[in-house]
């Protein structure tokens, strides 16, 4: 039977629209989404735009916390080396003024109490990924150099200021803190105090207000450094958050452009079933086979 143009303009049209669902139902399968393109569902689409914006952005921040982290982790470890090199200095102090100590037993504690100087120093210098930890934003140069004009021989290059991050859209925290506030603030400056108890060791007096000069260095470091483990407590509990947006999202997005696995699998079947029974229709009608047909496609 010979078919006219309309009724095989009709059979290819039905053959175009099994073709369509079997592809469109093995790409729901194949994602596990019933959105793959805009047109799926417009209004879903633009949704998921803003959901996958939300993701990313969500994403960024805990990259961001993580790296950050690691800085103020290794800020804290460095000062806790710092707190217990000043424990020492202090601890030599209380010896030094002894006075059964001979002038070489001094002058052993006081070149203790130097090397320590130079130990803290080095703290006070501590590079993490290029940049420098204790320098306030002015990070890229060494924030404590030797000079004889300044207290304790020893002059702070960095600034008062601190870096900040953006942990969530609009909040941020401080990263860091300036060595002016940790190691050489005023009244409590670490390096002069630890320059006057080694004077005041070698020459045999004053070594109780030398002492005590580090003690007043060893608090304002020790109360200044609970910033940096607050400081991690808090990124901790932004990090949850984020985790938790994070998952909601992901509960969104399933909700939004997701698809019932169940559903998609009997959509393919039934896709399937459609296109063989439009081509064996074809057949039939047309005295066409199936080679036939995709042969001429």
């Amino acid at each position: 039977m010979r078919l006219t143009a309309t009724e095989s303009t009709i059979l290819l049209n039905a053959l175009n629209a099994t073709d369509r669902a079997q592809q469109n139902a093995l790409l729901q399968v194949t994602t596990g989404k019933r959105v793959n393109v805009a047109s799926d569902d417009p209004a879903a689409a633009a949704m998921q735009v803003q959901i996958a914006d939300q993701t990313l952005a969500g994403d960024q921040f805990l990259r961001s916390i993580s790296s950050v982290t690691g800085e103020l982790q290794t800020a804290d470890s460095a000062l806790n080396s710092c707190v217990t090199a000043l424990q020492r200095a202090i601890t030599l102090g209380v010896q030094g003024a002894n006075g059964t100590l001979s002038e070489q037993d001094r002058d052993a504690l006081a070149n203790e109490i130097q090397g320590i100087s130079q130990q803290v120093m080095g703290i006070a210098n501590l590079n993490y990924n290029g940049h420098f930890l204790f320098a306030g934003t002015a990070d890229s140069q060494t924030p404590y150099v030797l000079d004889p004009n300044s207290p304790g021989g020893v002059k702070y290059q960095g600034n008062d200021q601190v870096n900040q991050i953006e942990v969530e859209q609009g909040h941020t925290v401080a990263m860091n803190l300036p060595g002016s506030q940790l190691f050489s603030a005023t009244g409590a400056n670490v390096f002069e105090a630890l320059s006057d108890l080694t004077d005041a060791l070698q020459n045999g007096t004053g070594i109780d207000t030398a002492t005590q000069s580090v003690r007043d260095a060893f608090d304002q470091l020790t109360t200044s450094r609970v910033f940096y483990g607050s400081t991690v407590d808090q990124l901790t509990s932004d990090v949850d958050f984020l985790n938790s947006k994070k998952l909601q999202l992901a509960q969104s997005t399933n909700d939004n452009v997701g698809v019932d696995m169940n559903v998609a699998a009997t959509n393919l079947v039934n896709a399937d079933n459609a296109r063989n029974a439009a081509l064996a229709a074809a057949a039939r009608t047309s005295n066409l086979s199936l080679l036939d047909y995709l042969g001429s496609n």
